[in-house]
C-alpha cells in the first residue's frame, strides 16, 4: 500500500490522489497542514527536502516528490501514459508548462486570495494574474484543436492541467472567454472515477 503525504487544499496534492482513485491503488492518507510549518519540521523534511507535498511513500519505504514525477511513475503501464514516444514527449512539454507557467501563476494567485485572504491588487499578484490569463490562453488556444494535451486520449498531462484550472475561479479567475477550456474541463470531469479536489 501507497501512503501520500496529502494536503486537501492542494491541487499538486489532488493530482496524486485522483491518479491512485482511477487505477483503485490502495493508499494511506495523510493530511498535512501547508500553512502552519508542518512539512518544513525535520521529520517531513527528511522524506521530502523541499518541504512541500504530495510525497508519495513507495512500498519499500523510499519517498517519491514531485506531482508530475508521481504521475509519470503512476501512470507508466496505464491508459494514463501514452505509448508512443513522441506523444509522451508532449505530454512531458504539457506537464512541465504546467509546472513553470500555469502552476506559479494560477495556483499561487488562488492560495493567497481563497487561503490566505489576500486582494488582488496585493503585489505580486497583479503580475501572476497577468501570467495566469497568458496561461489559460495558451491552453484555450491549444484546445480548440485537441480534445486532450497529449495525443487523443486522456492522460496525466490533463490531470497536471486540470488541478489548478478547475478552481481558478477561487482565485478570481473568469474562464467564460475560454469556451474550448471549459468543455475540455467537462471532459475531463466526465472520465470514470472522477472525484473532487475536497474528495
Amino acid at each position: 500500500m501507497y501512503r501520500l503525504y496529502d494536503s486537501a487544499i492542494s491541487g499538486n496534492a489532488y493530482k496524486v490522489r485522483l491518479l491512485l482513485h482511477k487505477l483503485s491503488l490502495p493508499v494511506e492518507r495523510i493530511e498535512m497542514n501547508v500553512d502552519d510549518g508542518s512539512t518544513r519540521q525535520a521529520g517531513f523534511l527528511a522524506r521530502n527536502p523541499v518541504g512541500q507535498v504530495p510525497v508519495l511513500e513507495l512500498g519499500d519505504g523510499s519517498f517519491l516528490a514531485q506531482s508530475n514525477a508521481i504521475l509519470v511513475y503512476l501512470a507508466e503501464g496505464t491508459r494514463f501514459w501514452p505509448s508512443d514516444r513522441l506523444t509522451r514527449a508532449r505530454g512531458l512539454q504539457w506537464m512541465f508548462f504546467e509546472q513553470y507557467n500555469h502552476e506559479p501563476t494560477i495556483a499561487v494567485v488562488r492560495h493567497c486570495i481563497a487561503h490566505l485572504g489576500w486582494t488582488a491588487d496585493r503585489e505580486p499578484l497583479p503580475g501572476k494574474i497577468a501570467g495566469g490569463y497568458r496561461a489559460l490562453g495558451i491552453m484555450d488556444d491549444h484546445l480548440k484543436t485537441h480534445d486532450f494535451f497529449a495525443g487523443r486520449s486522456f492522460s496525466v498531462a490533463d490531470i497536471a492541467l486540470y488541478a489548478y484550472t478547475h478552481v481558478a475561479d477561487e482565485g478570481g479567475f473568469d474562464l467564460t472567454p475560454y469556451p474550448a477550456l471549459r468543455a475540455w474541463l467537462k471532459r475531463v470531469s466526465e472520465d470514470d472515477r472522477h472525484i473532487a479536489i475536497t474528495a
